[in-house]
């Protein structure tokens, strides 16, 4: 019983400490990356003015993204003037989103290359991370601006065919649908 209880405890102790040394090194290897808060998925996205997730309180709450909507024109229907008005919408919201992403590369580049060569003050932190803050809101409003927009070139139905295609609760509520 005491050998038994004994491998327990050496189990336990093994299992806690490589469990413990996982949560110590949580950023290791990140160190390499040419800008430390951004990998380079997040660099590529932001060059191509992809939308990282920034509009899912629109997407997730029934407001299409023109993207998508391009994606999905044959099985919502989409009329040839719908299309076009889609693309045009897609077509500004990556050329306000590209210049916005290469901003907020050169931000962050910023802030990364001060604490690197040891330049950073207080001061210098706060306008720095303003400034990307600032960024991160206007990269966000070009994105779910072309949300609100693109549900307006919608029918209800279009809309509600859209949650259904892109897997959503076909239940919840969709912009300007009544009684649902």
């Amino acid at each position: 019983m005491k050998t038994s209880m004994a491998g327990l405890v050496v189990a336990f102790v093994c299992v806690a400490s490589a469990a413990s040394a996982q949560t110590h090194e949580p950023y290791a290897g990140l160190q390499a990356r040419p800008v430390k808060a951004l990998s380079d998925q997040q660099i590529a996205d932001l060059k191509a003015g992809r939308g990282m997730g920034l509009a899912l309180a629109a997407e997730l709450n029934g407001y299409p993204g023109p993207m998508h909507v391009l994606e999905l024109a044959t099985p919502l229907g989409l009329s040839d003037d719908q299309r076009a008005k889609v693309a045009e919408m897609f077509e500004a919201m990556k050329r306000e989103a590209v210049p916005l992403g290469e901003q907020l590369i050169a931000a962050e580049t910023a802030l990364d290359g001060r604490f690197a060569d040891k330049t950073i003050t207080a001061s210098s932190l706060g306008d720095a991370t303003r400034d990307i803050a600032f960024l991160q809101g206007e990269l966000r409003l070009a994105h779910l601006k072309y949300h609100l927009a693109t549900l307006e070139l919608l029918s209800q139905q279009q809309a509600a065919q859209y949650a259904v295609l892109r897997g959503y609760d076909g239940a919840r509520h969709i912009p300007g649908q009544h009684g649902r």
